[in-house]
């Protein structure tokens, strides 16, 4: 029980390039703008803030926000996944250690337990716990009271999420994927940070192949820094970043190596499709979670896949950026 009252590690990496403040906070405008309104509010009112759900594909910013959310207020924010809470006791633990108006983050909320999802229900309502002690005729119920908190919800499958624990919060936000200028400006701010001397249109062709995801833009730039203190004393160029980059085997698209074996698959060994979730999974021995939550989201925005009732298709643009020919009986060549 114990390894679920802690904070979850984090890599000490993204941990430091973390804004502090939310005027910091690079991008997602819209968000930024509720959520200070939403604080504010709260604030005015000396009330917790309402139970808030971030949503969308991994290394967008959720943890990051909810980290700000809590700094904005002034309060302690305690970090778990769904997967952590394994029984209502270890969410008791977690809930009865809580101090007023702090923030109980979760990340995977769709992963939670149905019966800890259950027990969680009166806590975010009413801020008490019900607790059953023994069993069978003898059994009973007490009902602890809680300090009055606020849960920070995070999750890439919103789909998976039950209609009654959607309704429990206050405020529902999408997180999209950044623009370039954004993640440029992110970049910068990174490199600043790790002390690396970045050219400006290095960091705008960097943010045109991080996959408008702020994670991918600072994961490629810690390997890029490797590179050019053994090539280049440490200078990043944009030149030097595409040749970097090459060996990493991004491509200007930002698809990496698991990208295109998707790609080639679908394209190559199933015509451009359609062809269903799992004979892909097990054609490119990737998992379909995977798959669904981090390789297609960026695939359908850039418009070189397509999601069917009959399965995955291939568009003429995925052909294209692969240098694959449209077979004559293609759904690719109904587009």
């Amino acid at each position: 029980m114990k390894k679920n009252l802690k904070p979850k590690k984090e890599n000490q990496f993204y941990a430091n390039l973390r804004p502090k403040v939310i005027d910091q906070f690079m991008g997602q405008d819209k968000i930024k703008e509720k959520l200070e309104i939403f604080i504010k509010a709260a604030q005015k009112r000396n009330e917790p803030l309402d139970h808030l759900l971030l949503y969308g594909p991994p290394g967008l910013g959720k943890t990051t926000l909810a980290h700000l959310v809590a700094m904005e207020l002034g309060v302690n924010i305690k970090i778990t996944s769904g997967p952590a809470i394994e029984r209502s006791g270890d969410l008791a633990s977690i809930l009865t250690n809580l101090k007023e108006k702090d923030i109980l983050f979760i990340d995977e909320v769709h992963r939670l337990n149905k019966v800890v999802e259950e027990a969680l229900y009166p806590a975010m309502e009413d801020y008490c716990l019900d607790i059953v002690l023994g069993k069978g005729p003898s059994a009973r119920t007490i009902r602890l009271d809680l300090p009055k908190f606020t849960i920070v919800a995070a999750t890439t499958r919103i789909g998976l999420i039950s209609s009654p624990m959607r309704d429990r919060f206050g405020a529902v936000y999408r997180l999209n994927f950044y623009d370039q200028k954004s993640l440029a400006q992110i970049i910068k701010r990174s490199a600043k940070i790790l002390n690396i001397s970045i050219e400006d249109k290095a960091c705008l062709d960097l943010a045109l192949r991080s996959r408008g995801t702020p994670r991918i833009a600072n994961t490629l730039l810690k390997r890029i820094r490797d590179y050019a203190e053994i090539k280049a004393e440490g200078k990043i160029t944009s030149e030097l970043m595409n040749q970097s980059l090459k060996i990493l085997e991004v491509d200007e698209y930002g698809l990496d190596k698991i990208d295109r074996d998707f790609l080639t698959a679908l394209c190559l060994d199933h015509h451009g499709g359609p062809v269903g979730l799992e004979t892909l999974a097990a054609g490119i021995s990737e998992d379909e979670g995977t798959i669904e939550d981090v390789i297609e989201p960026y695939l359908l925005k850039k418009g070189l896949i397509k999601r069917t009732s009959r399965g995955r298709t291939a568009t003429p643009k995925a052909f294209k950026h692969l240098a694959i020919p449209i077979p004559k009986n293609s759904q690719a060549s109904l587009f």
